[in-house]
């Protein structure tokens, strides 16, 4: 155990946590002063956060590049004791296909150096360049087989593209043939989504990246990726994006849909919306401290499916895990969201 587990049989495992090479950042800046993406939210949001000297965003970009003493000082004062790191929203998805396969690797190996120096405290996910399906499944194998990483990171849409389209299935191909989880966060909602939320300052974490990424999720359900993929396992932080709260909704108009024959691109489904919810799809709280949202998933969805996430270093509230700490679940059910389900999905060996 580590000396923030204190005399808990469990530890602290928080699985959604951002990082970034500093040499990213940079290039981000570079293509917002060159105008290079045709992305409204990645424009909007990293001309802002690269630029502004406001605290918050300070703190942001200090602490996305850190995977040291800084940033293990701020798990300890928050009683985290391992950190599933994964490349910052949204990752190589904006860049060209070249550069962003390159980059992906690049990332790979500058966190498995990071997690090789402190094994005991950090592990992390895999980021590939979805623009080249076939380059993003090798760059998969290569990061799971050779540098050990636990899973796959992608950042919702690349360029308003979507998973769904078959054109991708190699990723998830690589992901269901690996026994590793694909964890879909969110990026800034593509352009034919974003204007009506910028518009009030709704296109970020308050709202907006919760309808990008639940509208992904919902996508690659109805396409039927998991009718051809059946142990694919996908991550969806945030409570799961909203979408659990409307399983009862989400079969009935999905069934209803499907029988007026009215969208050609709805094909039959073997099972219901809410059964690859329950089957294929796991949870984290990220962002979302709070006890009621978090038990109606372990009701609902299962509590082997939850598991704990604080969302650093765009979140970092260090009071937070002693509220969840507080919730009123039983004993077991804490251990499973704090460890166990972590442990299990992403083969942990903390």
């Amino acid at each position: 155990m580590t000396a923030a587990s204190g005399d808990r049989p469990y530890k602290r495992i928080a699985t959604e946590e951002a990082f970034c090479p500093p040499e990213m950042l940079e290039r981000y800046k570079r293509l917002i002063d060159e105008k290079a993406v045709d992305d409204i939210g990645f424009n909007s949001m990293w001309g802002f956060y690269s630029s502004s000297d406001s605290a918050r965003c300070r703190f942001i970009r200090d602490h996305l590049t850190d995977v040291g003493d800084v940033r293990l000082a701020h798990m300890d004062a928050a009683g985290v004791d391992f950190a599933v790191l994964a490349l910052t929203s949204p990752g190589v998805q904006v860049m060209k296909a070249a550069d962003a396969t390159e980059f992906a690797a690049y990332a790979n190996d500058w966190v498995a150096d990071a997690i090789a120096r402190r094994p005991d405290r950090f592990d992390g996910l895999a980021a590939c360049a979805p623009q080249d399906p076939a380059a993003a499944a090798k760059e998969i194998e290569r990061g799971v087989s050779k540098l050990g990483l636990k899973g796959v990171i992608i950042n919702s849409h690349t360029q308003h593209q979507y998973l769904d389209d078959p054109k991708y299935w190699a990723i998830f191909e690589a992901a269901e043939a690996l026994d590793v989880p694909i964890y879909l966060h969110p990026s800034s909602p593509s352009d034919g989504l974003i204007k009506p939320m910028l518009g009030r300052g709704l296109d970020g974490a308050i709202w907006g990246f919760s309808v990008e990424t639940g509208l992904h999720a919902l996508r690659i359900i109805v396409a039927g990726v998991f009718d051809r993929f059946p142990k694919l396992q996908l991550v969806l932080g945030h409570v799961g994006e909203s979408l659990p709260f409307t399983l009862y909704r989400l079969d009935y108009m999905h069934q209803a849909s499907f029988a007026s024959g009215r969208y050609e691109t709805m094909p039959a489904l073997k099972r219901r919306v809410s059964d690859y919810m329950r089957d294929n799809f796991h949870y984290t709280n990220s962002g979302v401290a709070w006890e009621p949202p978090i038990r109606f998933l372990q009701e609902t969805i299962g509590v082997d499916r939850v598991m704990y996430a604080m969302d650093y270093p765009y979140q970092y509230k260090p009071e937070e895990v002693g509220e969840l700490e507080a919730m009123g679940i039983s004993a077991e059910a804490k251990q499973a969201f704090f460890q166990d389900n972590a442990r299990r999905l992403f083969k942990l060996k903390v």
